[in-house]
């Protein structure tokens, strides 16, 4: 009974351990995900509530560096580099920073993104961009910490933040007049030596039409004289359609680039195949 007892009370123990209580997030965690023309925008942040108290100027202080809602620092990402009130921003992620004050707030995107609220060492190296930007009175107030982006058209947005009856927003750039052009032109030159040779090269490997992988190959070749990899697939392509001369020809000259790029293991291939040919 002992035993018994002692069993039951291990097993409790264990259940009281490793139980865990899920309740709300006084600050909900949010993310935004938007595309602006041809570039992907991601807002990742917390958001605190009034819950009837006042927020500028008393549970935020004008002035005073601000995480920009709660928990981990605001966040955003941009897959291309961007502009923000004239000044050039790398693709990649950063930390939004604000000053709230009564009129206009002060808005920095600092690079640092792991801090838990501010950083305890300001690096003014780290500071991508910053920028001034009028406060909007909204005619109610909003109870929980928003942040948008707003204002979408090709070439652009506008980074939203709300609380209370406070609006502000930052307008940003992107490239993609830029990215179109060069999608454009690469389209209309027509496919690259890269292309033709991927292409060709899945013919070869699946079986398909030989005739069609030499076709693109050789195009590919004829494009990139210097790649020997290219013409190791080339040498192999025309073995296979029982070209002996063209295979040789081909896998000297990719050998012959190999020795000069120092791969030693095309090097090595090609010799094989120029002996198993009748060439060495």
């Amino acid at each position: 009974m002992k035993k018994l007892t002692l069993l039951i009370c291990v097993v409790m123990g264990s259940i009281s351990m490793n139980g865990q209580i899920t309740t709300p997030a006084a600050s909900p965690a949010a993310k935004i995900m938007q595309t602006v023309g041809l570039t992907d925008v991601t807002v990742e942040y917390s958001r605190p509530s009034m819950r009837g108290r006042t927020i500028f100027g008393d549970l935020v202080p004008y002035d005073k560096l601000w995480r920009t809602g709660a928990n981990k620092n605001s966040m955003v990402t941009f897959s291309d580099d961007v502009t923000i009130a004239g000044q050039n921003v790398k693709a990649g992620s950063y930390a939004i920073f604000t000053k709230p004050g009564l009129t206009s707030w002060e808005v920095i995107f600092y690079s640092d993104t792991n801090n838990w609220g501010t950083p305890e060492n300001w690096d003014d190296s780290k500071v991508a961009a910053k920028t001034n930007v009028e406060v909007y009175t909204m005619p109610s107030d909003v109870e929980s910490f928003t942040m948008s982006i707003d204002d979408l058209h090709n070439n652009g947005a506008t980074l939203g933040m709300m609380w209370e009856k406070a609006y502000v927003g930052v307008s940003f750039e992107v490239p993609t007049v830029a990215k179109a052009i060069e999608s454009i032109e690469s389209v209309m030159n027509g496919p690259s030596a890269n292309d033709y040779f991927s292409a060709a090269s899945f013919y070869f490997e699946e079986g398909k039409d030989l005739s069609k992988a030499k076709e693109w190959i050789d195009k590919a070749v004829s494009m990139n004289d210097k790649a020997y990899w290219m013409a190791r697939r080339q040498s192999l392509i025309y073995a296979k359609m029982g070209d002996t001369k063209g295979a040789i020809e081909a896998a000297k000259k990719s050998m012959a680039g190999a020795e000069t790029a120092g791969n030693a293991d095309y090097v090595k291939m090609n010799k094989d195949s120029l002996k198993e040919w009748g060439a060495l």
